[in-house]
C-alpha cells in the first residue's frame, strides 16, 4: 500500500475500514500525513460464509465452475452463509452517500477490501451489483474518481483504476 500512495500529500480526510490490514495502515498514513481517520464499519469486507478462508482450489474442488458462477451472477450464486451482495451493496451505497455530502469538495482515501471498492465503483458509476465481478481490483491499488456536484446532484467519473501515484 506504501508503494501506492508514494510520496502523495494531497489528502484532507481518510476513512477506513475497522479491520486490522486496512485501519493499520490508515492510521500510519494519517499520522505521517497529519490527517484525521475516520473508521466506517460499512467499510468491512462482505462475509463470504462457507468460502472464509478457503482457497479456489478448495471452493472449486467438487464444482469447478462454481466461482466463474459466482463471479457471473454474485446474487443468486453466492457461497452458503455469505452475506447477500445486496445487502452489501446497500450498506456500501450508504457509506458512499455520505462520504459525497461530509467531504463534499474535499480530497478523500478511502482504504478499503476489494469487495467493497467493487460496490463502492459500482455506485459511483451507476453499475448493477449482479456486474461488480467484472470489476477487477488488485491488491494495493488506486482508483480515483472524481465527482462534480451540482447543488445536490452529483457525477461521478473514474479517472484511473488500479493505480499507483
Amino acid at each position: 500500500m506504501w508503494g501506492a500512495v508514494g510520496d502523495f500529500s494531497g489528502w484532507q480526510h481518510i476513512v477506513t475500514s475497522p479491520l486490522m490490514r486496512c485501519a493499520g495502515f490508515a492510521d500510519a498514513l494519517g499520522n505521517r500525513l497529519g490527517v484525521g481517520v475516520l473508521r466506517d464499519a460499512r467499510l468491512k469486507e462482505g462475509d463470504v460464509g462457507e468460502w472464509e478462508g478457503k482457497l479456489q482450489s478448495e471452493i472449486c474442488a467438487n464444482e469447478p465452475l462454481r466461482l466463474f458462477e459466482f463471479k457471473r451472477d454474485p446474487v443468486s450464486r453466492a457461497p452458503p452463509g455469505a452475506e447477500p451482495a445486496t445487502e452489501v451493496h446497500a450498506r456500501v451505497g450508504e457509506a458512499w452517500r455520505e462520504m459525497l455530502e461530509r467531504h463534499r469538495g474535499k480530497h478523500v482515501l478511502v482504504v478499503t477490501h476489494a469487495g467493497v471498492i467493487r460496490m463502492m465503483l459500482s455506485h459511483a458509476l451507476g453499475l448493477p451489483v449482479g456486474n461488480v465481478y467484472r470489476i477487477n481490483v488488485g491488491n494495493a491499488g488506486l482508483s480515483r474518481v472524481q465527482i462534480e456536484h451540482h447543488g445536490d446532484e452529483f457525477l461521478a467519473t473514474l479517472m484511473f483504476h488500479g493505480g499507483r501515484l
